[in-house]
């Protein structure tokens, strides 16, 4: 059998349609009804009592106005009930000019001396007079033998006061509902006008929501929050998102962790969150640019910050701490591929010099020539070690020895420098030696007389560093700056950015509750000065150096 080409009729789905315009729009209009449907009912329900109360004391008004006629007080004693007597006339008379459904004069037995049907004078009313009789004023809706009515009592007194009968008035009870109803198509034309102005204001209001949605369902939004946490939970790039006042709305995990705070950052400003520094400063955006590199304790980040149509902004944050430290070991291995190559040179000419002085048997001199050559380095090596008990620094400042010499620098290490091998961080203390040594020999390299000078003393568990040299030293208003992550007066290599090695300096010193600053050295030149304290344990330093960090070691470093 052949496939029918005719599609299946689609299953009908009731329900609540899918949009949130949708959604949003219907719900609106429900409530607009349902508010206007319910002003309605609570307006027309006083409205039957307000008009109930309006008819009984209208015929009240209507029966006071007959009992102050002192002529019908006269008639009824004088006169017996007839249809045709005084008393019926002027009641006709008030009942015509009034519009009242009936004006009934009674005695003081009950006994009617006027009425709408003239039949019904001289027989007994219907509804029980005692009440007006008695010299009280009624109000009541009741039914007597003209049907329901609003009506009106008060007692009838002659001249003297006394009463002698009662004036009962009606006001007919479909005259009130007639009215109520006349009420209802005009207040169902104003609740009607509500709704419409509730509906368009529902519809301008969908219309906004559709678009600041756009358009997408609630399950659509549902889901893409729930992704957008996965994803932001879930990435290695730190996001902050603030709102239109500056204020932190959002903080992934990695941006917690880059940062070093918790979920109760979130709606406080940068400042407030993170202190005064770059990094708040990125983040409120008073920095600007791609690919900000800024240093956040002990990790230097690369932030960008990209501003959202509703006025706040989103900031990522990348951890290059390591990718940093990797380029200045690259830069670090080649200047020492460069000092090797230039030791190399030096080698080859020293090795020829050599064989010339063998060639030409002239052995004193060649012995003397070596003699001259190996003492240089191991003075530089012993004078090091001597001072610098510590095998990571003894060996650091050898090799920046000779890559100092290599660059035409002397680097000294000065008298006054001691330092024993008792260091609780000492690849923390390499890491600032290294990046103000290798500062320091930027600035000096080229220049006549270049020298850089190293001390380093201790103060009972303090240790305090300076570094001089012999450069253009720093401006007395560039002292603060230079320690800005992203701030340099040199170009950058290829690999990483410049600007983090004194930002990284004073970052780790502050951690340790010390210091770092700069000024001008003795002679010209700048003199960095760095204090940490707790820096050294109390266990007291070994009798004598590993071989590691002997004299031998230290020379092999050098070469």
């Amino acid at each position: 059998m052949g496939m029918s080409a005719t599609p299946p009729a689609r299953r009908l789905r009731l329900g609540l349609p899918r949009r949130v315009f949708s959604q949003v729009l219907l719900m609106q209009l429900a409530i607009a009804a349902g508010v206007a449907v319910l002003a309605t009912g609570l307006f027309l329900a006083p409205l039957g009592d307000q008009l109930d109360d309006q008819a009984m004391r209208r015929a009240l008004a209507i029966a006071q106005t007959t009992a102050q006629q002192d002529r019908i007080a006269e008639d009824l004693r004088s006169t017996p009930p007839s249809p045709d007597g005084p008393v019926q006339q002027e009641a006709e008379r008030i009942r015509k000019t009034t519009g009242a459904e009936y004006v009934v004069v009674m005695d003081k037995r009950g006994v009617r001396w006027s009425h709408t049907d003239p039949r019904r004078i001289g027989g007994h009313v219907s509804t029980d007079p005692g009440r007006a009789l008695a010299g009280h004023e009624v109000m009541e809706i009741d039914e007597g033998t003209l049907g329901r009515s609003a009506r009106g009592k008060v007692p009838l007194r002659d001249d003297s006061g006394e009463i002698v009968g009662a004036v009962s008035v009606g006001i007919a009870y479909d005259s009130v509902r007639a009215r109520l109803i006349q009420a209802i198509p005009g207040l169902l034309a104003y609740a009607g006008g509500a709704l419409a102005v509730g509906a368009l204001a529902a519809w301008l209001i969908s219309r906004r929501v559709q678009r600041q949605t756009r358009d997408l369902a609630f399950s659509d939004i549902a889901a893409l929050l729930a992704e957008r946490e996965a994803m932001l939970h879930g990435i290695r790039e730190g996001v902050v998102a603030l709102d239109r006042a500056g204020r932190i709305r959002l903080l992934n995990d990695e941006a917690q962790r880059l940062l070093d705070i918790g979920g109760e950052a979130v709606g406080r400003t940068p400042d407030e969150a993170l202190g005064a520094g770059r990094t708040a400063d990125v983040l409120a955006g008073r920095v600007t640019g791609t690919d900000l590199l800024t240093v956040s304790g002990p990790r230097v980040l690369v932030a960008n910050r990209m501003p959202t149509d509703d006025g706040g902004a989103v900031a990522t944050l990348r951890d290059r701490t390591e990718l940093d430290q990797l380029g200045r070991e690259l830069d670090s291995t080649r200047g020492l591929i460069d000092a090797l190559r230039a030791q190399d040179h030096e080698h080859a000419n020293r090795m020829h010099t050599l064989l010339g002085l063998l060639e030409l048997e002239m052995y004193e001199e060649a012995v003397e020539f070596v003699g001259e050559v190996v003492g240089d380095h191991r003075a530089t090596a012993e004078q090091v070690t001597e001072r610098i008990r510590d095998p990571l620094l003894a060996a650091l400042l050898v090799g920046k020895a000779t890559v100092a010499a290599e660059r035409g620098v002397a680097l000294k290490v000065s008298d006054g420098t001691r330092l024993p091998d008792r260091l609780i961080d000492p690849r923390g203390l390499v890491t600032v030696v290294g990046n103000l040594v290798d500062n320091a020999l930027d600035a000096t390299a080229g220049t006549p007389g270049a020298r850089v000078e190293v001390e380093l003393r201790t103060e009972g568990r303090t240790v305090v560093l300076v570094v001089r040299d012999t450069g253009p030293g720093i401006a007395p208003e560039q002292r603060e700056v230079v320690f800005t992550e992203g701030w340099s007066t040199k170009r950058a290599p290829e690999h990483r950015e410049r600007g983090i090695g004194l930002s990284l300096v004073r970052r780790s010193a502050e951690r340790q509750g010390g210091s770092a600053t700069v000024g001008e050295a003795p002679g010209g030149g700048a003199e960095f000065t760095v204090v940490l304290p707790e820096a050294l344990t109390d266990t007291e330093p070994q009798p004598a150096l590993s071989g590691t960090a002997g004299p031998g070691a230290a020379e092999e470093e050098s070469r």
